[in-house]
């Protein structure tokens, strides 16, 4: 059993990487501490899939952040494709038909799907530029609603959503956020952040974290503070 003082598997570390062997390498310096990753589009067409199989056949918990979004029956198909990878995790985009095809296509398989609410990138006056009357706030919401009536198992959204979407919730549906920094970290392109323990505070169920590993000189030294804030709350 894994040493809850120095890992939490509701931490999922993003791989975005430029290669394989890069990502590679950099789990294995994490060794123990890190139990769940996230293989994104960076990684999908050079050998991400493959990436995770290994990482499955090591115990480790994998999300295949790959953001289906295109006609209900590819869409089923492709998470049908998925499902057969025994991943944990799978991103679809929140509209309605893609979310019920998602449904459709994992059967009876144990794949969590989540919907892609608003992404963290984006802010108000970003989705006012796209061509969006409502915030980041009420679009994410209406999203959520719309992602419980097609029955998908959670949704990714940033943390300044995170109470107002547990509180509109089961118990059991996932918050998956994403933005996720450190007081002394670089926002990069991030717009909607938060730290891991307060997040977790807020109702999230997980937590994604990128650079502020990846780009750490130290990046295990990086998880284990990460680790630490998480308990610390």
């Amino acid at each position: 059993m894994v040493d809850q003082k120095t890992s939490d598997e509701r931490l999922y570390l993003a791989l975005d990487l430029p290669s394989v062997g890069e990502a590679k390498s950099l789990v294995n310096k994490l060794g123990e501490c890190i139990v769940s990753y996230k293989i994104g589009l960076q990684l999908l067409s050079i050998g991400g899939v493959e990436l995770g199989q290994e990482l499955k056949a090591m115990g480790k918990n994998v999300f295949y952040d790959f953001k289906f979004h295109d006609i209900g029956a590819t869409v089923e198909k492709a998470t049908r494709s998925v499902s057969a990878l025994k991943a944990d995790l799978l991103t679809v985009h929140a509209r309605p038909e893609v979310m019920k095809s998602a449904v459709a296509g994992r059967g009876d398989s144990n794949l969590k799907i989540l919907a892609v609410t608003v992404l963290t990138s984006l802010d108000n006056e970003a989705l006012k530029e796209i061509g969006y009357h409502q915030g980041a706030k009420e679009l994410v919401m209406r999203r959520v609603n719309q992602a419980l009536e097609c029955g998908v198992d959670g949704v990714v959204a940033s943390p300044l959503e995170a109470s107002a979407i547990r509180n509109a919730v089961p118990k059991d549906f996932l918050i998956v956020t994403p933005g996720i920094r450190m007081p002394s970290d670089n926002l990069n392109d991030q717009k909607r952040v938060s730290t891991p323990g307060a997040t977790l505070n807020l109702g999230a169920s997980h937590l994604v974290i990128g650079r502020s590993i990846t780009q750490a000189k130290d990046p295990r030294k990086t998880a284990l503070n990460i680790i630490s804030d998480i308990a610390g709350g």
